[in-house]
């Protein structure tokens, strides 16, 4: 009998006076019953609009349907069918603008917690189930994936499926992407991201480490070693700044810089090697979910006042609803219609304070946002002693540099030809944040898996001849 509750059922979190004393995931997951009872308030439309939501075409009602049935190993093969990261998903998509937003629930009352049912299916899985993943047979084909985030290990997931014999190139001596460098531990467990690249693994994809292609290998090189396609998904690691006054001050940290060190390096830890400055007050310059993670480590690291210094409004934050409330629950405060225009100096060459104007909102821009225009004789300080640019990433440039004719637009994208990544070198394609920049890991897992069924039709059609 279907649930017509028109509230999902609440998650329950750590709370925020414990949680940002440490980074233990704040989320703690449906019970067993719960997860059954939202299940159940799914509809089982005719028409699946949620799926049309969903980047890696996920069979939504259906997963859910076994889910309220009680059949959660069922539920996880109808998932892994699809996605090859779904506990990574369940945790860091933005349903609510995907396949939530779509969910006709959410007509009259709130849509069905779907985010929520995967991270449970996939935990479940982990904790219960049993690992029947084969290694698929060999069709005798050799390709290459150059970057070990979202959008790779997804193509390398598809492909392997397929039975291609897949290596991964990863810069990083650890595999996982922003996974494991960007979202910090209390939003994603790391033994959780290592679990999905286990599975991997054990389909048969190889990955290797401490591999900067582009100057260990190049993208020709590995065709002379006889892979046959090339799959790009190097991600955006670039951090950019406002060059505005003061940027170069002792205290001022690219948001990753400051997240890899918390995250991958441990920072956060008494014995870190690359320990990051303890400050007492922090300014987070940026409104989007990096923003919020930067400013929620700040927090935990100590810091007894953080900012989020964003030009517009909160209406305009693109950061996630509920990273927001999060961050608003841990007194983040959010100095919003705020610009910086100068990092001071404290007189031995550390931040001192950071300078600001008011902003006010004119007309839409080419964005379709409302542009931010300063007002005049507005300006103001805030007493910090770090500040934290986390205003985007783009692409290195390493590997477009070291590819002939491979054509990138002027922020260093990779062009691609259409929706399936091809790049304007024959046998390679590319998705994800060496395409988009930086945007989200369901999008880009969503790029990986067009580039894999792209390839896989390149390389059939090239071998049928």
């Amino acid at each position: 009998m279907a649930n017509m509750d028109p509230r999902k059922s609440p998650m329950p979190v750590q709370d925020p006076y414990a949680r940002i004393c440490n980074f233990d995931e704040v989320a703690l997951g449906y019970t067993y019953e719960t997860a059954v009872q939202e299940a159940k308030r799914c509809l089982n439309c005719k028409n699946k609009p949620c799926v049309s939501g969903c980047p890696v075409e996920i069979d939504i009602p259906a997963f859910l349907a076994k889910v309220a049935e009680e059949k959660p190993e069922e539920a996880y093969e109808i998932l892994s069918r699809s996605t090859s990261l779904p506990a990574v998903c369940g945790r860091v998509c933005p349903q609510e603008s995907q396949c939530e937003g779509k969910c006709v629930r959410g007509i009259k009352g709130e849509p069905v917690g779907i985010g929520r049912l995967e991270r449970f299916v996939a935990d479940w899985h982990r904790e219960h189930g049993e690992d029947k993943t084969l290694k698929p047979q060999s069709n005798g084909h050799k390709v290459a994936v150059v970057g070990a985030g979202p959008s790779g290990l997804t193509a390398a997931g598809d492909l392997a499926k397929l039975g291609y014999q897949v290596t991964v190139f990863e810069a990083l001596h650890l595999a996982g992407g922003v996974l494991v460098y960007g979202i910090p531990e209390f939003r994603l467990p790391k033994a959780i991201v290592q679990h999905e690249i286990d599975s991997l693994k054990n389909l048969g994809v190889e990955i290797q480490t401490d591999m900067v292609i582009g100057k260990v290998l190049t993208v020709d090189e590995l065709f002379e070693m006889g892979y046959e396609a090339v799959f790009i998904g190097s991600g955006a690691g670039l951090p950019r700044f406002m060059n505005i006054p003061g940027e170069s001050l002792n205290g001022v940290y690219s948001a990753n810089e400051f997240l890899t060190r918390i995250n991958l390096m441990k920072a956060f830890l008494p014995d870190s090697k690359t320990p990051v400055q303890r400050a007492k007050a922090v300014a987070v310059v940026g409104g989007g979910n990096v923003a919020m993670d930067a400013a929620r480590c700040a927090k935990r690291m100590g810091a007894e006042k953080v900012y989020i210094v964003y030009r517009r409004g909160m209406a305009e934050l693109p950061a996630r609803k509920e990273e927001v409330e999060h961050a608003e629950e841990e007194q983040i405060i959010f100095k919003t219609l705020c610009n910086p225009v100068e990092i001071l100096d404290d007189g031995s060459g550390r931040v001192g304070g950071i300078r600001c104007v008011e902003m006010e909102l004119g007309e839409p821009d080419e964005s379709g946002r409302r542009r931010p225009i300063e007002k005049k004789g507005s300006e103001f300080q805030l007493a910090v002693d770090s500040v934290i640019m986390a205003i985007g990433t783009s692409p290195n440039p390493l590997i477009r540099s070291t590819t002939p004719g491979l054509e990138a637009n002027r922020h260093g994208c990779l062009i691609t030809q259409d929706e399936s990544g091809q790049t304007s070198r024959e046998n390679v394609w590319a998705g994800g944040d060496a395409v988009t920049g930086a945007a989200t890991v369901i999008l880009a897992m969503g790029a990986g898996k067009q580039a894999a069924r792209a390839m896989d039709e390149a390389i059939q059609k090239r071998s049928s001849k």
